[in-house]
């Protein structure tokens, strides 16, 4: 395979600046780490001719062969020299694992910047600075210091971390577990070589059939999501995201504080197609069943349970149904199957408590497989060697298309041939039923995301906004033009006028100041609603009046009573236009029920959206109110992400209420925000 990143990740000749004969050095534990590979090592220090039994260099000028792979162990005030000579020398790739640069402060970035210029200069790809390196087990390449990484074995696995840390904790963890690995990498302050760079290497990769990614900030996020949507179409990838970070300043309406930067870090990931965890166990596990298995793309994939103990059926239950995972009951014809095989007391309807394993588990387990309502089996039990066969068992159970899960306990002497021989025909192992059944849920939510995902039509961009905020005529009427409804509303200069405007409008009818500069009105008494004679009309008109500044008038129709959202969108620094929904205006803020994705999105992503809502049963009709309407909602959702990259100026947008009707929905504010 050849990609841009071949000869970081293939290289034939490694060079490494800065190595040690001193064992505590990171020169010396670099070089030591590289004795397995197969290909050329040369260690580069003026003062020695040998390193670790391998002829030294003064200068990579003074190698004899072309160098793929520069490696630097020197102090991060050399760096932009050696790079300049790694150019000159017409290396392909360099690696920097020391810190001191963009992660320090000014005077780090400015030498960051400087090495990075250097490199695009002279065409040479740069890993790092300050990362813990990368392993490459199946060409046996560890360029790392930690030596130990030789003990990872092959595997169809590849971890891209943006922490060198975590890089190596998921590595060492996916060995304690017994999983392969492909590629192990931590990109450090990644100036160059980023996540997009690696997925698009890995995609490209046969060997590799599951990325285990782990993200940090995300700085180029919108790359990141084009290219991690195109992976996830060929090879799953789930992925641990940190950093709870909001953003601050930066937002002004009640969508740019509801929206920060790692709740719209897990949405992308979510809506590119990724399975998002918690925590790196998990992030080992669900990569490593999806290694072996990934169901049919579909909406709910059902998912069959056969358990030896029922204690540890309970636990795998309670675990898919609280994740939304389809638990279904099974065929009656397959029930009577499993009554013919199993004791009476045991229950048969799924999931299948066996009691005790019997002769009779491996049976079972293959009716239960070939039910038409499951496309996926999770079987555990205690290893009984007198009346079990797990290998044969489930040799026997595995339809085409369909996918099982074995947890099973026991000692390592007892188990361990058992998962050997299970994993040899492409079946995920694991030794406790939570930990299966988590892996379980990834299976699921790869299948869940595949089905939803949408074709996004092109956005043609719109004519250029003027910065700054728009009133709430002239931002409704941008709403307006991609078909999201607003009252009947009037716009006034005077009294006369609006007196006029409540006589053609007819009560109710609800009077608001209408300025600019002004963007939460109810903060500052300028709205007022239920107006139902001149009395109240006068009223409200003098509270008006009386908020500072030069204002006019905004005349409306009163809206009903219905189901109240807040529909925004925001421009993210990093991940550009970005859509928000949530329940109960704003006790949305207040509560945090939200969900995001980025603009522009797909009706099946828009509905994805509401169903992630906590409070999505008050849309559904809640204690007798009329049930709002789904398909006028998410056309008003996609609309909002269409105007946000047509638009892609604005820096917020806000609907906020939206309410919604049976026969569909009304923005009854809306607050636009350009540029800035």
């Amino acid at each position: 395979m050849s990609s841009p990143l071949s000869r970081l990740f293939d290289p034939k000749t490694i060079a490494v600046v800065g190595a040690s004969q001193q064992r505590d050095k990171a020169g010396y534990q670099l070089l030591e780490g590289l004795q397995p590979f197969p290909g050329k090592l040369y260690p580069v220090n003026p003062r020695a001719t040998e390193i670790q039994g391998l002829r030294a260099y003064p200068s990579l000028a003074a190698i004899p062969e072309p160098v793929d792979l520069v490696l630097l162990a020197v102090p991060q005030v050399a760096a932009p020299a050696v790079l300049r000579e790694a150019a000159d020398v017409r290396a392909g790739a360099a690696m920097i694992v020391s810190g001191g640069f963009g992660e320090t402060g000014a005077e780090g970035q400015k030498l960051q910047d400087e090495i990075a210029a250097i490199c695009k200069a002279g065409g040479v790809r740069l890993l790092g600075p300050n990362t813990s390196g990368f392993c490459v087990p199946p060409k046996r390449l560890y360029a790392s210091f930690l030596p130990t990484l030789q003990e990872i074995a092959p595997g169809p696995i590849a971890i891209v971390a943006q922490s060198g840390g975590i890089n190596i904790s998921a590595a060492f963890e996916a060995h304690a577990q017994g999983r392969g690995l492909a590629l192990a990498v931590g990109l450090g302050n990644a100036p160059d070589i980023g996540f997009a760079d690696v997925l698009a290497h890995l995609a490209a990769d046969p060997d590799v059939k599951a990325i285990a990614l782990h993200l940090e900030g995300v700085p180029r996020g919108r790359a990141l999501y084009d290219t991690l949507r195109a992976t996830t179409e060929r090879t799953p990838v789930a992925a641990l995201a940190v950093g709870r970070a909001d953003i601050g300043a930066f937002a002004q309406s009640h969508t740019g504080n509801l929206m920060g930067n790692f709740a719209l870090t897990r949405a992308m990931l979510r809506q590119a197609g990724a399975v998002v965890v918690d925590t790196i166990g998990d992030l080992i596990d669900a990569a490593h069943a999806l290694s072996r298995a990934r169901l049919p793309a579909k909406q709910r994939p059902g998912v069959g349970i056969l358990t030896g103990q029922a204690g540890s059926g309970l636990l795998i239950l309670d675990t898919l149904k609280t994740a939304g995972v389809a638990v279904p009951e099974i065929a009656p014809a397959t029930v009577k199957k499993i009554e013919a095989l199993l004791p009476p007391m045991t229950y048969m309807k799924n999931p299948v408590d066996t009691g005790r394993p019997e002769k009779t588990f491996g049976a079972a387990m293959q009716a239960l497989a070939a039910d038409p309502a499951i496309d996926a089996v999770l079987v555990n039990a205690l290893y009984e060697p007198a009346s079990m066969t797990p290998v044969e068992d489930v040799a026997g159970a595995l339809p085409a298309g369909k996918a099982i899960l074995f947890s099973s306990g026991g000692t390592a002497g007892s188990v361990g041939p058992v998962f050997e021989g299970l994993e040899a025909l492409g079946v995920a192992t694991f030794t406790t039923p939570d930990r299966a059944a988590r892996a379980m849920t990834a299976l699921d939510a790869d299948a869940r995301a595949r089905a939803r995902r949408g074709d996004h039509s092109a956005v043609q961009r719109g004519n250029t906004l003027p910065a700054g905020a728009l009133d709430e005529d002239a931002a409704k009427s941008l709403v307006e033009t991609f078909g999201i409804r607003t009252p009947r509303r009037i716009v006034c200069a005077d009294r006369p006028a609006v007196r006029a405007a409540f006589a053609k409008l007819g009560a109710p009818a609800v009077v608001k100041v209408l300025d600019a500069a002004i963007t939460h009105k109810t903060e500052v008494g300028g709205v007022h609603v239920n107006l139902r004679d001149n009395a109240a009309l006068n009223a409200a008109l003098d509270a008006i009046d009386r908020i500072p500044g030069r204002h006019r008038y905004l005349v409306e129709e009163q809206a009903k009573p219905g189901v109240e959202l807040i529909v925004g969108g925001l421009n993210d620094p990093s991940y550009g236009p970005s859509v928000l929904v949530g329940l109960g205006g704003i006790a949305a803020e207040a509560l945090g029920d939200v969900a995001m994705r980025l603009a522009p999105l797909s009706a099946a992503e828009a509905e994805d959206m509401l169903d992630e809502l906590r409070g999505k049963k008050l849309l559904d009709g809640f204690r007798g109110a009329p049930a709002a309407n789904r398909a006028a909602l998410v056309q008003a959702i996609v609309a909002v992400g269409r105007l946000m990259a047509a638009h892609p100026e604005i820096r917020e947008l806000d609907l906020n209420p939206v309410r919604a009707y049976p026969d569909g929905v009304l923005a009854l504010d809306a607050v636009v925000v350009v540029g800035g």
